[in-house]
């Protein structure tokens, strides 16, 4: 099934349905569910008996083996990290941890976040074999913008003369990462974001209480304020943006104990969101991310140094860069915060 909002996104993309292009990129905000809305068109391509608009039937022999996820006609292709998703789902799954070369007492590796060589080449040897059905044969690849540039290069080979009969959806968060050469062989469709009101009922159906605040924080998307009204995290998110409210007053070094074993890009995520809805109350009076921390935003665009905050805007964006490095985290933090308190006229 996709999502109440994806209803209009669906009916739009049946004109396609007459010209199929062999090639079709979802494209949108990170956080809408366009995972699943591809995993659902891609069911309904295969269906052996769809309705007049597409929508598989979930019941003929094609339907019962996706949902089973064994499909032969169909490939999902993802990074090691979101394994789990193969099958459903929409939000990043964790994997544990491998042996490096599968021997105990090794040094472990995390799962990868990236689409291998290895993994497109599998891919096209799916890609020379005939359908097992004698109808498409259907590709997701998720997230596109997680191609290593080898694996690139190696599908971008496909979409260039592609393979009779197969279709390949790719879904993307950062169109702006991918190839240009990718994107101008697919055909883009970008996916709508719901309207707030919309979203707030369905994130309310869910039983999320303060619906419209993560709503606002997660960028209008639901999926992400679904996952944020559940983090793990949120006693030291609402900790980090008290600090963060005070201004010159910052405990960096309080942040960076309390911190520590958070990891470095959800921090960095807080931070950027909080620093852009600074410039936002600067500049045009109203906050993006935190509505309910007007007051407190509003103390701090006043206080701040323009050129001091653009500059330290600069320096969270260079450390994005290096986020998943190994480096010490308390150490990073406390910096971070120190430069924070620096952005403010004495």
């Amino acid at each position: 099934m996709i999502y109440p909002w994806q209803t209009n996104d669906w009916q739009r993309l049946q004109q396609l349905r007459a010209h199929w292009p062999h090639a079709l990129l979802l494209h949108g905000e990170a956080g809408i569910g366009k995972f699943r809305f591809a995993q659902h068109l891609a069911q309904g391509l295969l269906c052996e008996t769809p309705a007049p608009n597409g929508e598989p039937c979930g019941t003929c022999a094609a339907c019962r083996w996706f949902a089973q996820g064994n499909h032969p006609d169909y490939r999902v292709v993802l990074p090691e990290i979101l394994a789990g998703l193969a099958i459903g789902g929409d939000g990043a799954a964790d994997m544990p941890a491998e042996k490096a070369d599968g021997e105990e007492g090794k040094k472990t590796r995390q799962p990868s976040k990236e689409v291998k060589i290895e993994q497109v080449r599998a891919l096209l040897d799916f890609c020379t074999l005939g359908s097992h059905r004698g109808g498409a044969r259907v590709v997701v690849v998720y997230p596109a913008e997680a191609l290593n540039v080898a694996a690139a290069n190696a599908l971008l080979k496909t979409l260039e003369e592609p393979p009779a009969g197969v279709v390949f959806l790719m879904v993307s968060a950062r169109i702006d990462r991918l190839l240009p050469t990718i994107v101008s062989r697919c055909r883009q469709w970008p996916m709508s974001v719901p309207n707030p009101a919309d979203a707030q009922r369905w994130l309310a159906a869910q039983g999320v209480d303060d619906a419209a605040a993560l709503l606002a924080e997660a960028g209008g998307a639901p999926l992400a304020a679904l996952a944020l009204a559940s983090d793990e995290h949120r006693a030291l998110r609402d900790f980090t943006l008290a600090q963060l409210a005070s201004g010159p007053n910052c405990d960096a070094f309080a942040c960076g104990e309390n911190l520590q074993k958070v990891p470095v890009p959800v921090v960095l995520g807080w931070l950027q969101r909080w620093l852009y809805d600074v410039l936002a109350q600067h500049t045009a009076g109203r906050p993006r991310y935190f509505p309910g921390a007007a007051k407190a935003l509003a103390r701090c665009a006043q206080a701040a140094d323009p050129a001091a905050l653009a500059g330290y805007i600069r320096t969270v964006t260079r450390q994005r860069a290096v986020e998943n490095h190994p480096l010490n985290a308390r150490l990073v933090f406390e910096e971070l915060f120190i430069a924070y308190r620096g952005i403010f006229a004495a």
